[in-house]
């Protein structure tokens, strides 16, 4: 079962941008939808999806964050026409952060902003070196530029078994950005693999709710483990939700949540719902209850 899973948030169109999503990529479905009833966004619809075997969430709850290039998914590409192929689907109505072409790190590249506002790198992958197809890359900028070192042990020491891979330093006179240390950083948590860097170019977007990473949790042990551990702005603490001391936004949730919604009635499924709108860190036991 995959451990972390990105969550994004929209407006109103997440399942539409999840459909639109799974027809550019292979091994990738609609797993299923779903709509959470009187939360204080309202009504809001839940998009479970998969892209190229990678699991994805993603909900529809009101014009309250907004998706940046903080984190962006890189894509693995095969072929040079693998790139130009995805550029021009999702560079299409998006922006363009860096023009497809050729770079010292790739022979083919582009970074884009979709126009649901979601992040790709495309990157022609020439070495023999296994890689993940699809990577989340997180880009520290703003007041957390130059903490992508420190991000990089600490995260490394949260998740058991998890192994730091390559890291790349900025040299002398490389980056405009004085507070940049790392240029590339490797990071594999339970499987997959993580990109982290800060950002040269000292950009001022930073981490927000748009894009969290959920963890999906055994037992009530790991949920309190995680929410211990990354934790870091009590004023964030809701409904599972955590802010870590990079400003980035995880989910701390227990992995059988549709087993628990599934065996309830509907009152039931209701009340679980009221008791987790109310909790800040949840309670497996309570919420069982709820729904019984």
């Amino acid at each position: 079962m995959q451990k972390i899973i990105p969550h994004l948030w929209y407006d109103k169109e997440a399942l539409e941008a999840a459909t639109w999503y799974t027809k550019l990529f292979e091994d990738s479905k609609i797993i299923q939808t779903s709509i959470i009833s009187d939360t204080p966004s309202g009504d809001a619809e839940t998009v479970d999806f998969q892209l190229a075997g990678m699991r994805f969430c993603a909900i529809s709850a009101g014009p309250y964050f907004s998706l940046n290039p903080s984190i962006s998914l890189m894509v693995a590409c095969t072929s040079p026409e693998e790139v130009d192929r995805l550029h021009s689907s999702l560079s299409e109505g998006g922006i363009e952060l860096m023009p497809l072409g050729e770079y010292p790190f790739s022979r083919r590249y582009a970074w884009v902003q979709d126009k649901f506002g979601l992040s790709w790198q495309l990157m022609l992958v020439d070495s023999d070196k296994e890689q993940q197809r699809i990577r989340l890359d997180l880009l520290f900028a703003g007041e957390a530029c130059g903490k992508a070192e420190e991000a990089l042990d600490y995260y490394a020491s949260v998740f058991k078994g998890a192994k730091k891979g390559y890291v790349n330093y900025y040299q002398a006179g490389e980056t405009p950005e004085k507070r940049a240390v790392i240029n590339y950083g490797e990071l594999n948590v339970e499987g997959n693999q993580m990109v982290i860097m800060d950002h040269g170019m000292g950009g001022e977007f930073t981490f927000n709710e748009a894009f969290s990473l959920m963890i999906s949790c055994k037992d009530q042990e790991e949920i309190d483990y995680f929410s211990d551990k990354l934790s870091f702005v009590p004023e964030s603490e809701q409904c599972g939700w955590v802010k870590d001391q990079f400003g980035l936004s995880w989910q701390i949730v227990p992995e059988n949540m549709d087993e628990i919604m599934e065996r309830a009635t509907e009152d039931g499924r209701k009340r679980i719902m009221d008791a987790l709108l109310k909790m800040k860190r949840l309670d497996i036991a309570a919420l069982i209850k709820a729904g019984e």
